[in-house]
């Protein structure tokens, strides 16, 4: 494909939304003559931000408030939201009219001549893109972050040069268009697999289902990179039509891997094994992160950087916002921010991360998610909660009440804002005590989304005296 295809096309964009994503869609469509058409339902009013993004552009009519049939059946081409199901009512009505569907990770795909490194799993797959973007650019390269954060991802396509490396953080819903389209990224990394988006999925079997098109179109000489501490991804790394590379908290010494043994990091390229660094030496809290770290290095190995090159951009990493951020301290007291820990799982991993007492904010909006382990780790390792409103709080609540004694749950208080759940969080603050928002929850309902929430507590704590 190239964009001379959407020359004088009636596009719909389905879910103009909030975040930018849609804004970037309808920029780059109008951009390259489309004629284009936004239906949404919301209303201007919700969308204002959104719309004064477009204010001027020509060529574009909205439909809101409302979807018609004739904008899924009357046009050359349908661009969804990444949250709109494929078994959509309108969605399905456009496959029905043979009219096709993207999003805008198919089209970036389609339209882009350049190698790219995709990022998929759970958790961890923003600190495993940045930190790839990192040594990649220590090492001269030029590579070119694409679907981090909030950033919209075809505007992208006018950055790319010759020489660029596209780093591309790839979702589950993302994933499902490039499973439609039998498209998959040359190297692939895929960190983890938990328990999410049981909300829209319904089922494990259907999440992973979306994760795997990571790599299954692979060819023979693209690269899998993949967690085999993971039971379910060592399972499912045997169907892989491309090259395995491996990590692991455990020596892995028959094949090319990456691994920790003795406290120091390791490159098995195939032939020798590597020491790259100690692990007292990498930069980053949390010893999850190693496990960052490694598929990063699996990444740009098999993109063709020298032991060498990744040795030199190690000991040099900060990894991204919003995930065990350091936000500030004061009066002996440490503020972290880890938005993103959207899952139980994440947030017990960055409980345990620090060994100083913890007063934790957490708690939010339900993906249909379990919370008995958390709360039994919240128990162990925090001298206070407090809890952000929610259907996840509440589940959360209940789990707490199983096991805690008393005098923990009566210290418990449920806020509805951010700055009162950092206040609290201050007065019961000590000398060498940790602040740490970390949710365990997703964000909807208090905050816009996660990052939201994250710039919220980042405020509200750089606001203390």
């Amino acid at each position: 494909m190239h964009t001379s295809f959407f020359k004088d096309k009636k596009i719909t964009v389905y879910g103009l939304g909030l975040h930018g994503g849609g804004v970037g869609v309808v920029k780059f469509l109008v951009a390259n003559g489309a004629k284009v058409i936004v239906t949404d339902l919301s209303s201007r009013e919700k969308l204002a931000t959104s719309l004064e993004k477009l204010k001027g552009l020509k060529n574009i009519k909205y439909v809101l408030g409302q979807h018609r049939s004739e904008d899924f059946t009357s046009v050359d081409m349908v661009i969804k939201n990444p949250a709109i199901a494929w078994t959509d009512q309108h969605i399905k009505l456009a496959l029905e009219k043979k009219v096709p569907v993207e999003m805008d990770s198919s089209l970036f795909f389609k339209l882009c001549k350049n190698k790219i490194i995709g990022v998929t799993g759970t958790k961890g797959k923003t600190t495993t893109a940045v930190l790839i973007y990192e040594i990649l650019k220590s090492a001269g390269k030029n590579p070119l972050k694409v679907g981090i954060g909030q950033a919209s991802v075809l505007d992208k396509l006018a950055l790319l040069k010759k020489d660029s490396v596209v780093v591309f953080e790839l979702s589950s819903w993302r994933l499902s268009a490039l499973g439609r389209a039998k498209l998959s990224p040359q190297i692939a990394v895929f960190k983890n697999l938990m328990p999410d988006h049981l909300n829209y999925y319904g089922t494990m079997e259907q999440y992973l289902k979306d994760k795997k098109y990571i790599f299954t179109s692979q060819k023979p000489k693209d690269f899998l990179i993949v967690n085999y501490d993971d039971e379910k991804l060592r399972e499912i790394a045997s169907q892989a039509p491309s090259q395995v590379l491996k990590f692991s908290y455990e020596p892995l010494k028959k094949s090319k891997s990456v691994f920790i043994e003795d406290e120091n990091i390791y490159l098995n390229n195939g032939i020798d094994v590597i020491k790259l660094i100690a692990v007292k030496d990498i930069p980053l809290a949390g010893r999850h992160n190693l496990s960052n770290v490694m598929a990063a290095i699996g990444a740009v190995y098999a993109f063709g950087l020298s032991s060498l090159e990744i040795k030199k951009a190690l000991p040099n990493l900060k990894g991204p916002l919003h995930r065990l951020e350091f936000v500030r301290e004061l009066l002996g007291v440490k503020y972290y921010n880890d938005t993103t820990a959207t899952i139980p799982q994440a947030a017990c991993l960055a409980l345990q991360t620090f060994e100083s007492p913890i007063i934790l904010i957490a708690g939010g909006s339900d993906k249909n998610l379990v919370f008995e382990e958390f709360a039994q780790e919240i128990i162990k390792k925090t001298k206070r909660v407090i809890l952000l409103q929610g259907k996840a709080t509440e589940k959360l609540l209940e789990q707490l009440k199983k096991y805690a004694g008393e005098s923990f749950l009566a210290s418990i208080e449920v806020v509805d804002s951010m700055e009162k759940a950092v206040l609290l969080a201050r007065k019961s603050a000590e000398k060498g005590d940790v602040v740490l928002l970390s949710p365990g929850a997703a964000s909807f309902g208090l905050f816009n989304n996660e990052f939201d929430r994250g710039e919220k507590f980042r405020e509200a704590a750089r606001g203390l005296k």
